[in-house]
C-alpha cells in the first residue's frame, strides 16, 4: 500500500512538473528553435551561394591544405595531397592502367573493353580523397576549412540579428501595452472622479 501511495505521489509530482507553464514554453521554444535553425541554415546557404558565385566550388573550396609532416599525410604515390576535380578521370585511368599493366600488355584495348575497371579506380580515389570545391584533398591531410568557419560566423550573425529584432519588437509591443494600460487606468480614474465628488456632496 505504501509503495502504491509512493508511486501515485511520484506520478502526481511528475504530472504537476510536466504541466507547468515554463516547461511547456521551453518545449515549444526548443521545437520552434529547431525549425528556425533550418530556416537560417537555408537562408545562409542561399546568401553564401550568391556571395561566392564566382569562386570555383563556392565556400566549400576555401580550404588550406597544410604541408605533410609524415608519410600518412602525403597522399597516394604519384598523386600527392590534392588534385583538381577535372583530373579525376585521367588519374583513375592511370591507376587502372597501373593495376592491370600485365593485361594491357597482352591486350592494349583491355581498359576500353572493361570500362568498369576505370570506374572502380575512380571509386577508390574518391574513397581516399574528399572533394572541397573544385579540388580533391587527401583524407589524412591536415586541412583548415575556412568555408565552414565563415559559414558558422555568418549563421551566427544572422541568428543574432534576427533575435535582436525579435526582442526589440517584443519590447516595443510590451512598452506600448503598458502605456495603453496606464492610459486606460487614467481614463477610468477621470470617469470615476465626478461620481466620487457627487457621492461626497450628497
Amino acid at each position: 500500500m505504501a509503495k502504491e501511495n509512493k508511486a501515485k505521489g511520484l506520478w502526481t509530482e511528475f504530472k504537476a512538473f510536466i504541466s507547468r507553464g515554463n516547461v511547456l514554453d521551453m518545449a515549444v521554444g526548443v521545437i520552434i528553435g529547431g525549425a528556425f535553425n533550418a530556416i537560417v541554415t537555408a537562408f545562409t546557404n542561399i546568401l553564401l551561394s550568391l556571395c561566392t558565385w564566382a569562386v570555383p566550388g563556392g565556400l566549400k573550396g576555401l580550404v588550406t591544405v597544410l604541408p605533410a609532416l609524415n608519410d600518412a599525410q602525403r597522399g597516394l604515390a604519384g598523386i600527392g595531397q590534392k588534385f583538381d576535380a577535372a583530373n579525376l578521370q585521367s588519374l583513375a585511368t592511370t591507376v587502372a592502367a597501373s593495376n592491370y599493366a600485365d593485361q594491357i600488355a597482352a591486350n592494349p584495348n583491355y581498359l576500353v573493353e572493361n570500362p568498369n575497371l576505370i570506374e572502380s579506380a575512380k571509386s577508390f580515389l574518391t574513397s581516399k580523397y574528399t572533394l572541397h570545391g573544385a579540388t580533391y584533398t587527401y583524407n589524412l591531410s591536415a586541412v583548415i576549412d575556412w568555408g565552414t568557419f565563415i559559414n558558422a560566423v555568418i549563421s551566427f550573425l544572422i541568428v543574432a540579428l534576427t533575435l535582436f529584432i525579435v526582442v526589440k519588437v517584443a519590447s516595443a509591443v510590451s512598452k506600448k501595452r503598458i502605456e495603453m494600460q496606464e492610459k486606460a487606468k487614467a481614463a477610468l480614474a477621470k470617469k470615476e472622479e465626478p461620481a466620487a465628488e457627487e457621492a461626497a456632496a450628497e
